[in-house]
C-alpha cells in the first residue's frame, strides 16, 4: 500500500464561502452595515485605546505622587501637650489630633502661628522658620532627620 492509496474514513468537510448565492447570500451572514460587516474588519484591541489617551509631548513623564503633609500649628500642641513632653507622630495619634491617612502614618510639617509657652521635645517632623525659632526661644529641642 503507498501514500496515494490510502483514503480517508470520513470525507473533508468543505469550506464554507459565504457571500456567493445560496443559504448564505446578500450580507452573508454579517448583519447590515457596521465595522463587523465589512472585508478585513478587525476590531481595535482595548489597550490601543489605553495608548491613545497618552499625550504626545516631548518629554512627557507620568506625574509623580507628591509628599502631601498634614499643617499643626504651635497653639494646638501647646494646648494639647504638657511641659517636657515628646511631641511625636504616634502621640499625636494617641491624643487623636490627626488619624492616620489610608492605613499609613502621615507626614506633617508644624507651622508657626500662634505661642509656645511649654519646652517640648520634637521628633520627626518638617517645620517652618517661624516655628523654629519660637520652640528653640522657649528652650524646646527639635530631632528631625526631616531636612526643611
Amino acid at each position: 500500500m503507498q501514500f496515494h492509496q490510502i483514503s480517508p474514513k470520513q470525507k473533508q468537510k468543505s469550506k464554507k464561502r459565504v457571500g456567493r448565492g445560496g443559504a448564505h447570500g446578500t450580507f452573508s451572514g454579517r448583519g447590515v452595515k457596521g465595522q463587523k460587516s465589512r472585508a478585513g474588519a478587525k476590531i481595535r484591541p482595548a489597550w490601543r485605546d489605553l495608548i491613545k489617551q497618552i499625550p504626545k509631548k516631548r518629554g512627557y513623564k507620568f506625574k509623580p505622587v507628591a509628599r502631601k503633609f498634614i499643617i499643626m500649628n504651635l497653639d494646638i500642641l501647646n494646648k494639647a501637650f504638657k511641659e517636657g513632653e515628646i511631641v511625636s507622630v504616634a502621640s499625636l495619634l494617641k491624643k487623636k489630633l490627626i488619624s492616620r491617612i489610608k492605613g499609613a502614618m502621615p507626614n506633617i510639617k508644624i507651622l508657626g502661628e500662634g505661642e509656645v509657652t511649654k519646652k517640648l521635645v520634637f521628633k520627626e517632623f518638617k517645620f517652618s522658620a517661624s516655628a523654629i525659632k519660637k520652640i528653640k526661644k522657649v528652650g524646646g529641642t527639635i530631632n528631625s532627620k526631616i531636612k526643611y
